[in-house]
C-alpha cells in the first residue's frame, strides 16, 4: 500500500487498512480516543506517521477480541456499563491494555492516573474504572 509520507497512523488505519474502530477525536493527543497499540505500548495514533511504524505491531480494538470471544478488557466494559455512546471506548480499551501490558497499574488511583489520558465525554469513568480494575485483579492471580 502506499501512503503520502505525512499519513497519520489513525488516517492509515482509518482510510487505508478499513480498522475504523480507532475513532478520531480531537486530532492533537489529547483525548485518546485513538490510542492504538505497537509493540504492546499504547500510543495516540493521530500523533504518529504511519512510515514511522513500518514493521512494528500495531494492535487496534479490531485485534484484541475475536467475534465469539471478548477480549477480557472488552467483557469487563459490557459487566461494568462501562461505556455510554461509546465513542471513546475502542480507546479506553487500548488504552488499559498497555498498561496491564506495562505492569505498573495496581490501584485504583495508579489506574486512574495512568488512564488520564483518555476522556470520556459521557462520564462513564466509574465503570471504566471498575472495568479495568477487574481485569488488573485477574492478572495479578494469574501470576
Amino acid at each position: 500500500m502506499q501512503l503520502a509520507p505525512w499519513t497519520s497512523l489513525l488516517d492509515a488505519l482509518r482510510e487505508y487498512a478499513d480498522l475504523t474502530g480507532t475513532k478520531k477525536g480531537c486530532d492533537h493527543g489529547q483525548c485518546g480516543s485513538c490510542t492504538v497499540l505497537v509493540n504492546g505500548k499504547r500510543i495516540n495514533s493521530c500523533l504518529t506517521l504511519a512510515v514511522m511504524q513500518d514493521g512494528n505491531e500495531v494492535t487496534t480494538i479490531e485485534g484484541l477480541g475475536q467475534e465469539g470471544n471478548l477480549h477480557p478488557l472488552q467483557q469487563a466494559f459490557i459487566d461494568h456499563d462501562a461505556f455510554q455512546c461509546g465513542y471513546c471506548t475502542p480507546g479506553q480499551i487500548c488504552s488499559a491494555q498497555g498498561l496491564i501490558n506495562e505492569g505498573r497499574a495496581h490501584t485504583e488511583d495508579e489506574i486512574r492516573e495512568l488512564m488520564s489520558g483518555n476522556l470520556c465525554r459521557c462520564g462513564a469513568y466509574v465503570g471504566i474504572l471498575a472495568a479495568v480494575k477487574e481485569v488488573v485483579d485477574k492478572q495479578k492471580v494469574k501470576l
